[in-house]
C-alpha cells in the first residue's frame, strides 16, 4: 500500500500489504514475504473455521495474528462456503454485511486491535482474509481514509481486487464446477469480485451511525482523539 498519495505526502513504501490467504505456500514464496519483503507481522481476518481449513503458511519469527471481524456474523458472503450459499442473493448480502463491519462488536474490536496493533508497533505487515476483498478490502480502506487518502484513492485501491484476482477466480470456478449448475458458477462469480456500492454502503452506515468518520473512529472503534494523527506521524513520507 506504500506510495498511495495524501494530503501530506504519500503512505511509507514496505510498510502494509494487503491479499488473500497464504495457504500452502512454496518454500520460494515464504522466501519472497519473509526475505525480499521482510514481513515480520501476519494479520488475519478469517474465521476459525477458514483458518483451521486453510491455515496460513508461516515461518518463524513471524508475528502471528487471527483477528476474526465478523465472529458474532450469522450470515455473510465472505468465505467461499457463504459465496456459494448466499449466491442467489449475494449482492443484499454483501451489503448487509458491510454494514456489519461498522456497526458489529467484533469488528469494531477486530479494527480496533488492528490499527492499534499498527501504531503501537510498526513493522512490515501483511493483513489479509480468504481473497483480500472485504474484511481486508475495509482495512485497507481504513489505513486510506486514516492517512488522509482522497476517496478516489480509496475505492482505486479496492477495486484493484477485481483485475488482480481475476486468475485466481477463474481458477475457483473450475475447482468448483462439477459441484456447481451453470448458475451457481456464475452466481459465483459475481460473489468473487468486489463492487463500488459495498464499499460506498460501509461509509454510508458510518454517516448513519456515527454522523461522521472521526466520530466512528473515537465512538466505534474506541480510538484516542490523536490516533489519526499518530498514525501519520508513523506512516506518512512527507512530499
Amino acid at each position: 500500500m506504500g506510495g498511495y498519495a495524501t494530503a501530506d505526502g504519500q503512505i511509507k513504501k514496505g510498510m502494509l500489504y494487503r491479499g488473500g490467504q497464504i495457504f500452502d505456500l512454496s518454500t520460494q514464496q515464504v522466501t519472497f514475504l519473509r526475505d525480499h519483503l521482510g514481513i515480520s507481522r501476519i494479520v488475519d481476518f478469517r474465521s476459525t473455521a477458514e483458518r483451521n481449513q486453510y491455515p496460513d503458511s508461516v515461518w518463524q519469527g513471524v508475528d502471528y495474528e487471527p483477528v476474526d471481524v465478523l465472529v458474532d456474523a450469522k450470515k455473510s458472503g465472505v468465505s467461499i462456503e457463504g459465496m456459494i450459499n448466499n449466491a442467489g442473493d449475494i449482492s443484499q448480502v454483501m451489503l448487509a454485511t458491510y454494514a456489519r463491519l461498522v456497526t458489529s462488536a467484533s469488528a469494531q474490536k477486530g479494527y480496533r486491535q488492528f490499527l492499534t496493533a499498527l501504531v503501537a508497533d510498526p513493522q512490515p505487515t501483511f493483513f489479509h482474509c480468504f481473497a483480500g476483498k472485504d474484511r481486508t478490502g475495509v482495512a485497507a480502506a481504513l489505513i486510506l481514509k486514516i492517512a488522509g487518502a482522497s476517496d478516489a484513492e480509496i475505492f482505486s485501491d479496492y477495486l484493484k481486487t477485481n483485475q488482480s484476482r481475476k486468475k485466481a477466480n477463474e481458477a475457483i470456478i473450475a475447482r468448483l464446477a462439477d459441484q456447481l449448475t451453470a448458475g451457481q458458477q456464475k452466481a459465483l462469480g459475481q460473489a468473487l469480485v468486489v463492487d463500488k456500492r459495498y464499499l460506498s454502503h460501509f461509509f454510508e452506515t458510518i454517516e448513519q451511525q456515527y454522523g461522521s468518520f472521526a466520530n466512528y473512529l473515537k465512538s466505534g472503534l474506541k480510538l484516542a482523539p490523536d490516533f489519526p494523527a499518530e498514525f501519520r506521524r508513523q506512516y506518512i513520507e512527507q512530499g
